[in-house]
């Protein structure tokens, strides 16, 4: 996927379509050549064998970065459920075991939360984005969205537990929000609304393509502190 061919490039350490339209739509405002590891065939995708987040997250840009020589941004994400002690969290991509489907996983959910009632269907979507540089450190970013989890799926759009996702504040799943809602609201989105002024000053984008944040999000993401390594 490629926009803004004027402009420096970025490598997203994914092969996952929706999740790189995604962070390609909240960026659009940036001068920006997205690529991915689709543009890559010959790089593999690193296994996320990481006890967190951002270990995950970290691996996978760095390899990413490494292997193009360009700058490299990744993410991991997870649902953390309430009722079931913040599973599945990190194993999230795997709770209904390996090359199972994303319908096959909200199934899951949905029948451990079967007999849970409503004050108890707490839940959060957690985002941490990783932008590594070919020789260099690589800094993490952090973003959650509080919500519930539903009785059933609702919706067509996203990926992941989106129909099974309530946002806070909300009566739609996230599969059921309008993308450009989504695309302000998400864990994803602030995690990567965390990340941009450091993208911005990596890539040396002009200091105009920052954008300010929308009111509801502010304070949503943030930096996890941290230049992890150095290479």
């Amino acid at each position: 996927m490629r926009a803004g061919a004027a402009g420096p490039r970025l490598v997203l350490a994914t092969r996952n379509l929706g999740k790189v339209r995604e962070i390609a739509a909240i960026y659009s405002h940036l001068n920006v050549v997205w690529l991915s590891l689709a543009d890559y065939p010959g790089i593999g995708e690193v296994a996320e064998a990481g006890a967190t987040y951002a270990e995950n997250a970290t691996a996978k840009a760095r390899a990413a970065a490494v292997a193009t020589g360009l700058v490299a941004l990744s993410d991991d994400s997870g649902v953390e459920v309430d009722a079931l002690g913040g599973a599945p969290g990190v194993r999230s991509a795997r709770f209904a075991g390996e090359g199972a489907t994303d319908a096959e996983r909200n199934a899951r959910i949905l029948a451990l939360l079967e007999d849970v009632p409503e004050a108890r269907r707490t839940a959060r979507y957690r985002a941490i984005v990783a932008v590594a540089l070919p020789a260099g450190p690589v800094r993490v970013f952090e973003g959650v969205c509080e919500g519930r989890i539903a009785r059933a799926p609702r919706g067509t759009g996203g990926f992941g537990y989106d129909p099974i996702f309530v946002p806070a504040g909300e009566a739609r799943t996230m599969a059921e929000i309008p993308p450009d809602v989504k695309n302000r609201i998400s864990h994803r989105a602030r995690a990567l609304q965390a990340a941009e002024g450091y993208v911005i000053d990596v890539l040396r984008l002009p200091g105009e393509d920052r954008r300010d944040e929308p009111p509801n999000n502010r304070g949503a993401g943030r930096a996890t502190g941290a230049w992890k390594g150095d290479g």
